[in-house]
């Protein structure tokens, strides 16, 4: 029965597509590109809006509710797990949902690369790493911090054709704009190398926040790719949920807050690497387009 597939989670992002004035054909081609079947997400979307069964979440601030997320419209990137699937296909590419958590908001993924696309990645990147760097709060500009010991580069958005085949699956799972996200990043970790937990979104409460957000807006989620396995260490560890996730090649975190706040328990570091070389792909996703 197709209301057994209609979950909360789903129903509030059928409602909030709505609200932000999307068509009924843009809502179900975007379902359809996460592994909906058409005349499945076509029902999903009338049965949502019912009279009497499009249930809309409490208003912000109604005693028990949770704040607004704080993606356009209400909106947040996220894998259409309706109906627990264990496989999805996006962009005629089949990966693996290995696991999901609640909080933090995270789902991690096997096969979200090839190991060909990874290889590749690599070198395309290799020629062009640097010392990686961080966002100074107080002035909003980049530099060398001790606590992030990686050596680092990014890739405009598009820049090489498989750049752009990762993005488009990207935004394909996640049902994110392209537009929406930064320029994907890619770091090496090598022995010794590592970064101690931080928190992906900009904190408003710095000064320095203000020139970060005026471009596209407050970090909503993090996917990160793992392109090359050390051989020891680097687990990617989630303090304040007790979880931590082995660099498996090919394989891929996705992580998102609701806001900028550490309730969301997306407080997350790169352990420490004992023997060889980690590399990872880095998106962060913004609620409007980033330029």
């Amino acid at each position: 029965m197709i209301e057994h597939l209609v979950s909360p989670e789903l129903r509030r992002w059928l409602l909030a597509q709505v609200d932000c004035g999307r068509e009924a054909r843009e809502i179900v081609d975007s379902m359809r590109d996460a592994g909906w079947d058409a005349a499945l997400a076509q029902q999903a979307l009338q049965q949502v809006l019912e009279p009497g069964q499009a249930q809309r979440a409490r208003a912000p601030g109604a005693p028990g509710a949770p704040d607004a997320p704080h993606g356009e419209c209400g909106a947040m990137p996220g894998p259409a797990l309706e109906g627990s699937p264990s496989t999805l296909v996006v962009e005629g590419h089949a990966l693996q949902v290995l696991a999901s958590l609640q909080r933090p908001r995270l789902v991690l993924f096997g096969g979200l690369l090839t190991s060909d696309e990874c290889d590749a990645l690599v070198e395309q990147a290799r020629e062009r790493l640097a010392r990686s760097e961080t966002v100074d709060l107080g002035s909003g500009d980049s530099r060398i911090d001790g606590a992030r010991t990686s050596e680092g580069m990014f890739f405009a958005r598009g820049q090489t054709p498989l750049v752009e085949r990762i993005e488009r699956r990207i935004a394909a799972l996640l049902r994110w704009p392209v537009e929406r996200g930064e320029g994907l990043q890619v770091l090496r970790y090598v022995a010794g190398a590592e970064y101690r937990p931080h928190h992906d979104y900009f904190d408003p409460a710095h000064a320095g926040s203000a020139a970060v957000l005026a471009r596209g807006g407050q970090r909503v989620a993090t996917l990160v790719m793992y392109l090359a396995a050390p051989a020891g260490g680097g687990a990617t560890s989630f303090p304040d949920a007790g979880l931590s996730i082995a660099p498996v090649k090919g394989n891929a975190v996705f992580f998102s807050y609701e806001e900028p706040k550490p309730w969301t328990r997306s407080l997350h570091g790169g352990a420490p690497v004992l023997a060889g070389e980690k590399w990872v792909a880095t998106k962060w996703l913004r609620q409007r387009r980033f330029d």
